[in-house]
């Protein structure tokens, strides 16, 4: 993750934020979409119970971070969105889970939007971003705009999702029942809207987002705390693994989007677990990578296996430019966590930026690993191109790029290179029945599909 202050002149890849100004819910705001595979897969934890209850795949439901520290949250058929001042500001994983079961609730009462597409929102978080691993530098690269270009209609719907204060009543009515069918208890969803009653007296332009478009009421909140009070699951706890996953969220979050308080905020003497990743990472992002290193070493020491750690540890390395000692906690990383694709992404990059040609051609073999779990990740396209290039593959270094503008939306720039890529690649390869795939769904010119039909490739591929 790199900090919300960037603009998008630095590119990252395995752990990334990229940042620009969007326009959302009638006014531009700098906001982020983030990838972390930690936090995404706590998140996906806590939403699981209750997308099960309401007889959703939790599979099937893609989880988006934004960085932003207004209070937002957001669900869609295929996307659950959190901004990290949400998650910051819930006490407990049962107030989050208040939030997530409301949104689900929406969903599972068919509401609609007050504006715009409810499918839009369904949008791959392709943008650029990458996991919280190896920052990669690409100081003034052009495609850093293009690819914030592309995310504007993500963050439009954003700021479209509004509903009535009827409809609210409604979710909360549904979310309450979701909590308790998954076993769950409905007080945290009662307390996060109590905690933020006040909003109900602020004028719009000083609402948080969430609260602008989910109106609030003391008689809503009363009702729904009465409802709550009387389920079965009501004094559930948090169990200590989801409390502990809980502080760990927050402190990474705090560490990386807020550095100069998390060394304040988590005292240099605490021993617990969640104050030292957070110095460690904050250390790291006030660049003082051995203060952070030394950290991270004791940490590791208590806990070999955890594969975040060596992540952050050669994230660090890789960003302060000690890229062949990278190599090894990333290699470690993925071999804790084989299924990861962001970790195979960070490793990956680093090989091919080892330059030599051997490490490259693994590069290339990992970031293909990735891509068969997430085959619309630009960033892993973006290296793969890179490294194809280095190789001297020049036809797969053109499809590679290809592939990159058009997972960012950039029809045009995906169709130039595609058709580039077929003058490179041997006919009637995959590689150039991709390439020739891209060119005909990126609205070609009738010059280009006449040249396309002279020589067959607007019919369909024989299986």
């Amino acid at each position: 993750m790199a900090s919300p202050l960037r603009r998008a002149t630095r590119l990252a890849a395995a752990t990334v934020m990229a940042v620009g100004l969007f326009a959302g819910a009638g006014e531009a705001r700098a906001q982020s979409l983030i990838r972390d595979t930690e936090i995404e897969a706590i998140l996906a934890k806590n939403a699981e119970p209750i997308l099960r209850a309401a007889g959703m795949d939790p599979k099937s439901i893609e989880i988006l971070i934004v960085g932003s520290k207004d209070l937002n949250a957001f669900a869609g058929p295929r996307v659950m969105g959190f901004n990290t001042g949400l998650i910051l500001e819930a006490d407990d994983p049962n107030e989050l889970q208040g939030v997530i079961a409301h949104e689900v609730g929406h969903l599972a009462a068919g509401h609609s939007v007050r504006s715009g597409d409810m499918n839009q929102a369904g949008m791959r978080p392709f943008l650029l971003t990458m996991g919280l691993g190896v920052l990669a530098a690409l100081a003034g690269a052009p495609d850093a705009a293009a690819g914030l270009a592309g995310s504007a209609s993500y963050f439009g719907t954003l700021g479209a999702l509004g509903y009535s204060r009827e409809q609210e009543a409604r979710a909360d009515q549904a979310g309450a029942m979701l909590l308790d069918r998954a076993g769950l208890s409905g007080r945290g969803l009662a307390e996060f809207f109590d905690n933020f009653r006040y909003q109900e007296v602020f004028d719009q332009a000083r609402r948080f987002a969430y609260f602008r478009s989910h109106p609030i009421s003391s008689d809503r909140i009363e009702s729904l705390r009465r409802k709550v009070q009387q389920q079965p699951h009501y004094l559930a706890k948090d169990s200590p693994e989801a409390l502990a996953e809980h502080a760990v969220m927050k402190a990474k979050l705090d560490g990386f989007l807020n550095p100069q308080v998390a060394i304040t905020k988590y005292s240099e003497k605490a021993t617990d677990y969640p104050s030292r990743y957070a110095r460690a990472i904050a250390y790291y992002q006030l660049k003082e990578p051995d203060r952070a290193l030394k950290l991270i070493d004791a940490l590791l020491g208590e806990q070999p296996e955890n594969p975040y750690l060596w992540e952050l540890k050669g994230q660090i390395l890789f960003e302060f430019a000690r890229t062949a000692e990278a190599e090894a906690p990333q290699r470690r990383s993925v071999a804790l966590m084989p299924d990861a694709p962001l970790l195979r992404i960070n490793l990956g990059q680093t090989l091919i930026a080892l330059d030599d040609k051997a490490k490259i051609a693994e590069g290339v073999a990992e970031l293909n690993k990735a891509l068969t779990q997430e085959s619309d990740n630009p960033v892993a396209w973006r290296m793969l191109a890179e490294a194809h290039d280095k190789l001297g593959q020049d036809g797969l270094a053109r499809l590679a790029t290809a592939e990159f503008y058009f997972h960012i939306g950039d029809k045009r720039q995906a169709l130039v290179f595609a058709m580039r890529a077929r003058e490179k690649l041997d006919r009637g390869t995959p590689e150039w029945r991709r390439a020739t795939d891209i060119v005909l769904v990126a609205e070609p010119s009738r010059d280009e599909m006449r040249e396309l039909a002279r020589e067959g490739s607007t019919r369909p591929a024989r299986q």
